[in-house]
């Protein structure tokens, strides 16, 4: 079928304002009921629900559009900017993600910290950035739920949560084999199987093998090494057994484990330009200079287990999770980027002023969580949900200082304990108060409790040794209240407000530097948003968007690097945020379906006088001085959060033979972005636009379906700076460069 034709901006006027378009009828009614959209079904509010009707700012992926963004052997942060207001980023490689909405996050990369968006992975919260870095294969849909989860989510969601759903077992046979190959000899292998054992018990079996070669080159002088980084050799795994023995009650039994191998982030000195934030002229991708390369490692090894519980009571469900994980690592890099010292015969590139090789472990780490609930079945006006939740967390930490000149001596070891335990209750209600609007209202308890201890055991620069103590606890109440309300069959537009927080902290990663740690009180939010949800079109398209305003009291923020290259803990007096979303998708034709998203975030620190440490390295610092020598930071924005992220996406399909050949392209831009919490020219990451392309055949058979295709990421090539390290010279670290490869997608059922 075919549209008559009308301009963009007609079409656009129309989805947003659900005007009506005139359009050439069909001949063949099938095939215009086969342009309708799927009902994206989410879990948002922990009931199964059209997304539509969620009182809520949800992005859904599908499985098929993760598949496409994973497909150069990338992590979890190939979700970057390809959801508005998402950001993720990282300075510790591939295992550390660190996950921002709509501005909020936390840029410290030590193993302690704690971010204000929370991952859920199978209805499980994984709280250590470490375990949050488990990758994403086999799953189902991943949703992005911006704006405060503290009633139902719990602690650490003041920004809001991602939620990733792998693929359940079930009695019928499925499974399927993906293989790819592309530059630098990366090879993405992810395979599944599953089906019935008996007639009450099925399984699904999954696997994911990531490789690629080491493909750059130390140029250091008297170290120089071809092909010594860049690569990586992963191996993850996932087994689940689900029990039906009637009707009503599923017992869900979930392992996984995870074993990767692969190189500490890349720093590289001196890659910025005086005065400005462009990249050095002779930059190249593939080359380093470190006289530490040789050493540059990072072993990761999780493993954990969960089990769930759904029952029928009739009226009622009654569930339990039960959660367990286990995380043990090592990573060790050179972060002064570059070889020798200013005080050497030889040191570059640029300026070194003193070596830096240092690095962390955590020996042990061990999380346990439960949750019990309690929901009505759709019992009319009136539904509700309680529930009690338990979070356990025992984590052993290791800082490590190496001395480069001397071939890697151990010279400092710090040792962190840090045991956290939280305990909650919550509930809450939906009243449906006419066929077009519904009220739901939601009040949370939760009580934080966190003990830490430390010891300095070698100093690289000759404190004695010592240990210390501390311990935060604080206790608070989270809500939510929003209202839905049905404007047409089409349209649904809804208001919510709403109360997070996050639990206190403590960062004691500076005991090989300077001493005791340092603490932040719990800090809290409220937001306001409003928004509507819309189909159109024959409801061949979708548009959703909203509009919220947020206030933080004392934010929480990390104070990293600086002249002293220490990391500490301070609490802003406010911060605040304003912005907007739009999510669409519309199948524009037999052949042409698109996607596009679009969010402004604008964010901004309100304390006069809160200062913090100013750059070691040479750098041009915008922010006004205080006496003593530190950046007034107040008005400046939040770092890693940039005002605009921007996303476009469209495929092309046309029936070849037995199967359809297709076309399909992704783009997404985020704007500038500040690195640190000062302002200063150099530390500022410039707008960053990557695309990709897609080029295939599938077809089809009784029983299976397949896929070939040729795909690039970043087919550009755009390199920016995506962070830096600014205590000892203009180190910084870019996004991906391009990758090209070729993929087999099998599915048999």
């Amino acid at each position: 079928m075919k549209m008559i034709n009308k301009s963009p901006i007609a079409l656009c006027v129309a989805l947003c304002c659900n005007m009506p378009i005139a359009f050439a009828q069909s001949a063949d009614k099938e095939k215009e009921d086969s342009l309708e959209l799927e009902t994206i079904m989410v879990t948002a509010q922990k009931r199964t629900q059209n997304v539509q009707e969620v009182p809520i700012s949800v992005a859904a992926l599908t499985a098929k559009e993760l598949d496409v963004l994973g497909s150069s052997g990338m992590d979890i942060r190939s979700l970057s900017f390809r959801i508005p207001s998402l950001l993720i980023e990282s300075s510790f490689g591939r295992s550390f993600p660190r996950f921002y909405i709509r501005g909020l996050g936390n840029t410290d990369f030590d193993l302690l910290a704690s971010q204000p968006v929370s991952l859920i992975y199978d209805d499980v919260v994984l709280e250590n950035s470490l375990i949050k870095g488990y990758p994403m294969f086999d799953v189902q849909q991943t949703e992005v739920l911006r704006g405060p989860q503290g009633t139902l989510f719990g602690r650490n969601t003041p920004a809001g949560i991602v939620k990733i759903d792998s693929v359940k077992p079930s009695q019928d046979f499925d499974a399927h084999l993906n293989f790819s190959y592309g530059s630098y000899n990366t090879t993405d292998f992810d395979a599944a199987i599953g089906g019935g054992i008996t007639d009450t018990l099925s399984f699904r079996a999954s696997l994911l093998m990531q490789d690629r070669d080491d493909y750059i080159n130390n140029k250091a002088p008297g170290f120089e090494q071809e092909d010594v980084l860049g690569g990586f050799d992963e191996r993850s795994g996932r087994f689940q057994l689900l029990w039906e023995p009637n009707a009503d009650l599923n017992i869900l039994a979930k392992y996984h484990f995870r074993d990767a191998d692969s190189d500490a982030r890349l720093f590289r000195a001196n890659i910025i330009k005086p005065g400005t934030n462009e990249l050095v002229d002779d930059f190249d991708f593939k080359t380093i200079y470190q006289d530490a390369a040789s050493r540059n490692r990072q072993d990761v090894d999780t493993d954990g287990w969960s089990l769930k519980i759904n029952y029928d009571l009739g009226d009622y469900t009654f569930t339990s999770i039960t959660g367990y994980e286990s995380a043990r690592m090592l990573s060790v890099g050179d972060i002064d980027g570059g070889y020798g010292a200013s005080f050497l015969p030889e040191s570059g590139p640029g300026l070194i002023p003193f070596p830096s090789e240092t690095g962390s472990a955590m020996p042990d780490h061990e999380q346990y969580t439960q949750e019990v609930r309690l929901a009505t079945n759709e019992l009319g006006e009136w539904d509700y949900q309680v529930g009690f939740f338990i979070f356990e967390e025992e984590v052993e930490i290791e800082n490590l200082s190496f001395d480069t000149l001397a071939d890697g001596v151990l010279n400092g070891l710090s040792r962190q304990f840090m045991d956290t335990s939280a305990w909650a209750v919550f509930g809450s209600v939906d009243w449906e108060y006419s066929d077009r609007l519904t009220i739901t209202a939601g009040l949370r308890y939760s009580d934080d409790e966190r003990e830490w201890d430390g010891e300095l055991i070698t100093s690289p620069i000759g404190l004695p040794s010592f240990s210390a103590e501390a311990d935060v606890d604080d206790s608070q109440v989270s809500w939510d209240l929003s209202a839905s309300y049905k404007y047409s069959d089409e349209t649904n537009i809804y208001g919510r407000i709403a109360r997070g927080y996050r639990a206190p902290s403590i960062q004691g990663r500076d005991l090989l530097f300077s001493g005791p740690p340092s603490t932040a009180d719990s800090e809290t939010m409220v937001s306001i948003e409003t928004g509507f949800k819309t189909r159109t079109w024959g409801n061949r398209a979708r548009i959703n968007g909203s509009v919220y305003y947020y206030e933080v009291s004392d934010q929480q923020l990390t104070a990293v690097g600086g002249s002293g290259n220490l990391t500490s803990l301070l609490n802003a007096d406010e911060s605040v945020g304003y912005g907007f979303e739009l999510d669409g998708e519309a199948a524009l034709s037999e052949s042409w379906f698109a996607t596009a998203g679009l969010s402004y975030n604008h964010t901004e620190i309100k304390q006069d006088g809160l200062a913090v440490d100013i750059c070691g390295a040479p750098c041009t610092i915008k922010d006004p001085i205080s006496s003593d020598g530190r950046a007034l930071i107040d008005g400046n924005p939040l770092p890693q959060a940039p005002e605009w992220i921007a996303n476009v996406s469209l495929r092309y399909t046309k029936e070849v033979g037995e199967g359809n050949f297709f076309v399909y392209t992704d783009w997404a831009y985020r704007s500038e972005v500040n690195f640190f919490l000062y302002e200063s020219v150099e530390f500022r990451g410039k707008g960053l636009t990557e695309g990709g392309l897609r080029v295939g055949y599938e077809w089809f058979t009784e029983n299976a379906e397949y896929e070939v295709a040729l795909f690039g990421r970043n087919i550009t090539n755009q390199q920016k700076l995506t962070g830096a390290i600014d205590f000892n010279n203009l180190t910084g670290f870019v996004n991906e460069r391009q990758f090209w490869g070729v993929e087999f997608i099998s599915n048999f059922f």
